[in-house]
């Protein structure tokens, strides 16, 4: 799987985490670029669908975009296909998390609830309340 992966140019890295410089954004795109693909091999590799694997590549790299990631990569602390690795398998287990996660009464069994009829039958209970206690008061 290294082989899939460009070999890294940290100075193009540091230019595309670096939001003030001038060719930011086209070091973005180049990163992007280079990248894309082995990302989408290794993530196809775990997900059965081509579409869903190309969602999730796509998704991954607007969140490292939208998020400034790129800008975390330090070249002293290692490779940076090691690192969008690190990234890309944290995001898909917080993908995964997220499709799992039960919602609110999630498998449980749902009961018809009648609340219009049953405040309707106990609007007059509630009226009949608050004038005893309004003349009780007097």
């Amino acid at each position: 799987m290294a082989n899939d992966f460009a070999t890294t140019h940290w100075s193009l890295v540091l230019a595309a985490g670096d939001a003030e410089r001038q060719n930011a954004s086209q070091a973005l795109a180049e990163l992007c670029e280079l990248y894309w693909y082995p990302l989408y091999a290794y993530i196809r590799r775990r997900v059965d669908d081509v579409h869903e694997a190309q969602d999730f590549t796509q998704a991954f790299f607007a969140q490292l975009l939208d998020k400034g990631f790129v800008a975390d990569a330090d070249p002293d602390r290692g490779r940076f296909r090691e690192f969008l690795l690190t990234a890309c398998k944290r995001f898909l287990i917080n993908e995964w998390q997220k499709a799992r996660a039960v919602k609110r009464g999630g498998g449980r069994r749902h009961a018809a609830l009648f609340v219009a009829r049953a405040l309707s039958a106990r609007s007059s209970r509630f009226a009949a309340e608050e004038l005893q206690c309004f003349s009780t008061q007097q």
